[in-house]
């Protein structure tokens, strides 16, 4: 029984593999010229650009203020970070002008600089500083597998600056953040980790003691049941791990919250107290989707292609019977566009069985069928993606229907 499971879960994977359906539904592609690093094509950009754009929302809410700093920066930053003893040999380096410069693997030291450019003072933490910020990282041609594992790709960073009384608080809200916006995906099995020091760190063993025992706090607050993961924490802190379940039962590491005493320390970080002396803050790093390139193949799998109709890259299909239809499925077509509504419309003289396959393989959420009949009666026959009729619908009424679909995420 197990086995047979086994082999039909194998199965599905094949169908549902990322990189099959990104070329079948024309959302990205690689090429020779740019090893392991994704192409995105327009179809596809509207999904990366939705998910950006639900990023930002729920992050504005939360009190995030988005910054953007440079992807080439001077070895001597890296040197100080740690990352340079730790991490170089994942990293690219490059002379400009007789000055050695590394690319960016990670987006931190970059947001520390940001703090460090004005005096703050403990009414300004926390401060909440959010980058989607493109790393790249060299990796061995072995490990890299289409989206999962790619040389250049996009980590939803933030970084948190606060004081001792508030990581608790702050990690808690992370944690609610991050299982929100996980449900609006569907992931509702979501397994957590607390991954301790790893062999290769810096630090002293009481900072790493003290950054640990900051996690534990927090889950154990918010009641959440965790694993410990023995030695996976980052080189310059513990971290808490997310895993998603998709929808065939495997699972992905994806969100990450990391407590870091260390960077603070190494670029002499600080902030007036309310005592009008100086002190050092804590950093939290923490992202949600991970790699958003990474969340993206997972979502495609999640999905296996058909995307809900928020993401979806043509959201409705107007398919006309004859060319009659013409001049009223481009009127149709032109008014969903003017509701915010990513329509296409699919005037060939084609059958229209042919049509509706053709959507149904391209997984477009709605057909909408524009014949005599619904001609003059100003509505569309409506088709869900699978195969469910809808029947026929007055077209503000089919309107408000995608409308509100889309604004509810569902």
């Amino acid at each position: 029984k197990d086995l047979e499971n086994y082999i039909k879960q194998l199965e599905e994977a094949k169908k549902r593999d990322h990189r099959k359906l990104g070329r079948e539904l024309d959302l990205f592609s690689f090429h020779d010229e740019s090893p392991a690093i994704p192409f995105f094509h327009p179809k596809g950009m509207i999904i990366y650009n939705e998910l950006i754009r639900y990023w930002k929302e729920e992050h504005a809410q939360e009190g995030y203020l988005e910054i953007r700093t440079p992807i080439i920066l001077r070895d001597q930053l890296w040197k100080q970070s740690g990352h340079y003893d730790h991490y170089k040999d994942h990293m690219y380096f490059t002379k400009i002008d007789e000055v050695q410069f590394a690319i960016r693997p990670m987006n931190c030291p970059g947001s520390t600089l940001v703090y460090r450019s004005a005096q703050r003072s403990y009414r300004d933490l926390p401060l909440k500083l959010a980058e989607l910020g493109l790393v790249h990282r060299h990796e061995l041609s072995g490990v890299l597998h289409g989206l999962f594992r790619v040389k250049a790709f996009t980590i939803d960073d933030t970084h948190i600056f606060c004081y001792g009384d508030q990581i608790e608080q702050e990690i808690a809200s992370v944690i609610r953040l991050i299982l929100r916006m996980y449900r609006t995906f569907g992931f509702s099995d979501i397994a957590i980790s607390l991954s301790t020091r790893p062999k290769e760190s810096m630090g002293s063993d009481e900072i790493w003691g003290k950054a640990i025992q900051g996690l534990e706090a927090a889950l154990k607050h918010n009641k959440i049941d965790y694993d410990i993961n023995e030695g996976g924490g980052a080189f310059y802190g513990p971290k808490i791990d997310f895993e998603v379940t998709d929808s065939i039962g495997r699972q992905w590491q994806c969100g990450t919250i990391q407590l870091d005493f260390m960077m603070p320390e190494r670029f002499e970080l600080e902030y007036v107290g309310q005592d009008g002396k100086m002190h050092r803050p804590v950093m939290v790093h923490r992202a949600v989707f991970g790699s958003v390139e990474r969340f993206y193949g997972v979502l495609v799998e999640h999905y296996g292609g058909a995307f809900p109709l928020w993401l979806a890259p043509v959201q409705t299909l107007i398919a006309t019977i004859s060319e009659k239809q013409e001049e009223g499925a481009k009127a149709i077509h032109q008014k969903l566009q003017a509701a915010g509504i990513r329509s296409e419309p699919d005037l060939r003289s084609e059958k229209i069985n042919y049509k509706v396959r053709e959507a149904e393989l391209q997984k477009i959420p709605y057909i909408a069928v524009v014949g005599a009949k619904e001609l003059e009666a100003g509505t569309v026959s409506v088709r869900a993606h699978g195969g469910k009729d809808l029947g026929s619908l007055q077209i503000d009424s089919f309107i408000r229907q995608l409308k509100e679909e889309i604004a509810t995420k569902r």
